[in-house]
């Protein structure tokens, strides 16, 4: 994962284990991707720091198939953070192809421990 003006990219290869019948990448990995990718990007952006968080939302539209084999990349920004949600959005991306899909998420920070009695 690295950053990059204000955008976090991470990456994941798919094997073959991530397709579907069509020998591309299966839609319920990339919702998988785009899932961990909010949460990586969430730290490198530096916006969740030691604790959790929970993701409240994910919306996906799948616009192109994705090849197994070569590198997706999830190009994920900040777009508001408040005291308790970060909403995010990205795009999903493979090297000569079109962008094979856009989404948006909500996380929910975890509250903080109970402080000690």
């Amino acid at each position: 994962m690295r950053v990059e003006d204000g955008q976090a990219r991470v990456r994941m290869m798919p094997r073959h284990e991530h397709s579907n019948m069509r020998n591309d990448v299966h839609g319920g990995a990339l919702l998988g991707f785009m899932d961990v990718a909010l949460f990586a990007a969430a730290r490198g952006l530096g916006v969740l720091q030691a604790g959790g968080a929970v993701t409240l939302d994910l919306s996906a539209q799948f616009i192109g198939g994705a090849r197994i084999g070569e590198p997706l990349e999830a190009r994920v920004e900040l777009l508001r953070e408040t005291k308790r949600m970060l909403f995010m959005r990205g795009l999903i991306v493979q090297d000569g192809q079109p962008t094979i899909a856009s989404f948006t998420g909500t996380l929910r920070k975890s509250s903080p421990p109970p402080e000690p009695v």
